[in-house]
């Protein structure tokens, strides 16, 4: 089947704009520095239709594409392949699950062919990431996808330190890390970071909302100005803008549908207004009638309420949560995506950078803190173009972000129910 793109371009002074849609994803492209002032006008390269215009002259590349059985490439990539290969720093917006990590990932690999190994000292790719678990899947990609064998580490908190420097002073390609664990080792000499010439700050909000700005700039300070930079977010608040602004070189950004904060739209949006007292009844009735091929994350606020649920569940379940060790945590993972368990009971930990193929339900028992990280959440189902539903039990003590939820909503193109709206208008007024 044929990929069509509607392409129009738009100039407003000096800034070139361009709009694309692309099997019915909208994608916008520009140049960043436009945000602040005018300069001279420069080409954003066209998206790519097929694999093959990407890669052509990269064969290895082409043949772990078809190995996996991909059909053709997602609507972040097809535009931000050709940016990257051209040199161009990027800024990517888009929902987790529309493949930003092959986005990077594949321009990184032929980024560093193309380097004088001898000349370097040190690793030539350098990608920060929020969480471990996030590292861990990135880090799994890049062994899927091979190429001349260009070695990787991931490197974060609560792994093997001293293992992970010894593979580090061993000599690596790519980094893979958390800032913590990263800053730790530049801090002490153990990895040299003035070697890098491609940077990828992957999940760019997250690491913020994480307290991890820091640590991001202790380690920039390291790299060398000259760099390819790529940075990933799922969404665009005032501290990514101010990241962009000040570590990346004339940008262009990518973004699909919206700068403002949406959900998926694969995911089916469902929101039960209930009595606190009532909620974990409704729980239990939402796992006993799960279908046999449905995997479901239920998302708790706190370790004691994911306690209380795993006891009164009386099913085998796995659980994520800040205090397990790493071991237990890649277990869990590995049980949920093997199948050996349906249900995953999960803090606000595993609401970014956790990459479950299958997941066909995310269950909020608890409202999340603030509507990003219900977007997050959300964003766990409805994967790569695959269908998903999210159900939210709602109480009074919720109705603090209300109007914001309903914002979400309607972007969504979501049903809502008569019951929420007027509630949370009731409560607004009282």
């Amino acid at each position: 089947m044929a990929i069509t793109f509607l392409i129009v371009s738009i100039t407003l002074s000096n800034l070139l704009l361009k709009h694309i849609v692309f099997n019915s994803s909208f994608l916008t492209v520009f140049y960043y520095k436009f945000l602040y002032n005018y300069g001279e006008k420069r080409r954003i390269p066209n998206p790519v239709c097929k694999f093959e215009d990407a890669f052509k002259y990269h064969p290895d590349i082409m043949a772990n594409i078809k190995k996996v059985g991909f059909e053709k490439p997602t609507p972040i990539q097809s535009q931000a392949w050709p940016i990257i290969l051209q040199g161009f720093d990027l800024i990517g917006i888009a929902q987790t699950g529309t493949g930003k990590t092959l986005a990077y990932l594949m321009p990184g690999f032929i980024h560093l062919d193309s380097q004088p190994i001898e000349k370097r000292n040190g690793p030539g790719m350098l990608v920060l990431i929020p969480t471990r678990e996030l590292a861990l899947q990135v880090e799994a990609e890049c062994l899927k996808y091979s190429y001349k064998g260009i070695k990787s580490i991931c490197v974060y908190g609560g792994g093997d330190r001293k293992g992970q420097i010894n593979t580090v002073t061993k000599g690596v390609d790519i980094v893979i890390a958390t800032p913590g664990r990263l800053n730790d080792l530049q801090m002490n000499g153990f990895i040299n970071l003035k070697s890098i010439t491609y940077l990828v700050l992957d999940e760019a909000d997250r690491m913020l909302d994480m307290g991890f700005e820091p640590q991001i700039m202790k380690i920039l300070l390291d790299i060398r100005p000259d760099r390819q930079t790529v940075m990933t977010s799922a969404t665009w608040p005032d501290g990514v803008r101010r990241l962009a602004k000040s570590y990346l070189k004339d940008p262009m950004i990518v973004y699909v549908g919206t700068l403002d904060l949406a959900a998926v739209n694969t995911v089916e949006q469902k929101i039960i207004v209930i009595p606190e007292e009532e909620k974990r009844a409704f729980t239990h009735h939402f796992v006993d009638t799960m279908k046999s091929d449905d995997k479901a994350i239920i998302f708790v606020g706190k370790k004691l309420t994911y306690v209380e649920l795993i006891l009164d569940s009386g099913i085998p379940v796995q659980s994520l949560h800040g205090n397990r060790e790493q071991c237990d945590r890649e277990q869990a993972l590995d049980d949920v995506q093997k199948s050996k368990v349906r249900v995953l009971i999960a803090t606000d930990l595993a609401s970014r950078g956790l990459d479950v193929h299958d997941i066909t339900h995310v269950f909020n028992f608890d409202f999340p803190r603030n509507i990003e990280e219900y977007v997050h959440r959300v964003g766990r189902t409805g994967r790569a173009g695959r269908k998903g539903e999210a159900i939210t039990l709602v109480t009074r003590s919720d109705w603090r972000i209300a109007s914001e939820l309903i914002d979400i909503l309607k972007r969504g193109n979501q049903c809502l129910h008569c019951n929420f709206h007027v509630s949370c208008l009731k409560d607004k007024k009282s």
